[in-house]
């Protein structure tokens, strides 16, 4: 017995990429292809620009692909069968038209197999400076987002589509959280600078669950050693390889992240001990690195679904009572935090008991009031009027002792 055409095609995970493209060089397409390719995915590729190389040289030369182009090739893809694709990959889209015309392409590849993942870089700047289109944020944010299932902006692309200013780790979570109410399941800010420590590089990962119903979230970081050099395509080839490595590993984030940043690692190592004049990444001579990577890094759970509220009964007193109601009847339970000189609060309106625990000192760790409340650290988060911020807390919610309703559901339900 025979396959079908798409029978034949859904048995193995099959790529379009549609990204740039250079003659010398890897990024784009050149720095995506070779290895996912090399990891077993099979690839058709899609060339937004045709250059002679990067734009990082002092010139190049060469042509950008009309909508009218893109068009006609998926056109021929169609009428032939062969829009039978398990993913899309998308990076550099300059052109506000063709990015638009791209959501066109994924709707026609989600017929064909509703299944399919788009995994989108949206490259539209890095280190504050934007070098596309501002139209294009938008259409990011509002168009393609919401058909995205993985995305890996930097920094700065994780502040343009979110609004928010990342400055820690709480601002980050927060930042992914919003983003995922926007679409996507996995976001993964692929690189990140304390403005204290300019010195350190962090990679932080989002990752949305369903538990018990409601929608949740794992953060997970990764600290990665910032080499001094800067290697045009590295986000190219980090978001190639983390499609290739969750097509083979879809329910273990963790790993995938550890494999990833090792490829990427070794990748940019060897390509920095070449020394070359055009240091351009070393693909070829890293084919082992990326089929077989050592892991040396690990990644760490940041912030898990978000299960407990810990609020500060020293203030905040008044609507304690209904809003405490209002944060169980979103599935999160609630615990307490009260001194000598405070008593536990009328809870008469509670669908549940509430725990109370006696506070600590303003010097008490946010690991030390976990303990105390017997929650784990990375599944709670404080509601406080700021003035008993733990140093060490992974997640933060604060508010003014005039918190109203409004607000309240504000947190019942962004932490879902």
């Amino acid at each position: 017995m025979s396959l079908t055409t798409t029978e034949a095609f859904m048995d193995e995970p099959r790529v379009l990429s549609i990204q740039s493209h250079v003659v010398h060089g890897y990024v784009g397409n050149r720095s995506a292809v070779f290895p996912m390719q090399l990891l077993g995915l099979e690839v058709d590729v899609l060339n937004t620009v045709h250059f002679s190389n990067h734009t990082g040289y002092k010139k190049f030369r060469g042509e950008r692909m009309t909508c009218d182009q893109l068009e006609n090739v998926i056109a021929g893809l169609e009428e032939n069968d062969l829009l039978h694709y398990t993913h899309l990959l998308t990076g550099y889209i300059g052109n506000p038209a063709l990015l638009r015309a791209i959501t066109d392409t994924l709707r026609k590849l989600r017929r064909q197999n509703p299944s399919s993942l788009y995994v989108c870089d949206p490259v539209m700047g890095d280190d504050g400076k934007l070098y596309v289109s501002p139209e294009l944020v938008d259409i990011y944010r509002d168009e393609v987002l919401p058909l995205a299932d993985i995305i890996t902006p930097n920094q700065f692309e994780c502040e343009l589509l979110s609004g928010q200013t990342l400055t820690s780790d709480a601002d980050v979570v927060a930042a992914c959280r919003m983003l995922h109410a926007l679409g996507p399941r996995i976001v993964v800010v692929s690189s990140f600078t304390p403005p204290d420590e300019p010195h350190r590089l962090w990679l932080y990962a989002s990752e949305a669950v369903t538990v018990n119903g409601r929608q949740l979230s794992n953060m997970y970081k990764m600290e990665v050693p910032r080499l001094p050099a800067y290697y045009s395509g590295t986000g190219d080839l980090f978001a190639a390889l983390l499609l290739a490595w969750l097509a083979k590993h879809p329910t273990n984030l963790k790993l995938v992240l550890e494999t990833v940043v090792a490829t990427v690692q070794a990748v940019m190592r060897r390509t920095n001990d070449a020394q070359s004049a055009n240091r351009e990444l070393k693909l070829i001579q890293s084919r082992r690195d990326i089929e077989s990577p050592t892991i040396v890094l690990k990644a760490q759970l940041l912030a898990g679904p978000i299960t407990h509220v810990i609020w500060d009964a020293r203030h905040l007193i008044e609507q304690q009572a209904d809003g405490i109601a209002m944060l169980q009847s979103s599935g999160i339970s609630v615990v307490v935090l009260i001194d000598e000189k405070t008593s536990a609060p009328s809870l008469a309106t509670a669908s549940s008991p509430v725990v109370s625990v006696s506070c600590f000192n303003e010097s008490a760790s946010w690991a030390d009031v976990c303990a105390k409340a017997r929650v784990a650290p990375a599944n709670a988060v404080l509601l406080s009027d700021g003035t008993f911020l733990p140093h060490d807390s992974n997640v933060v919610a604060f508010q003014t002792s005039a918190i109203l309703r409004d607000t309240l559901a504000m947190v019942a339900t962004s932490f879902k």
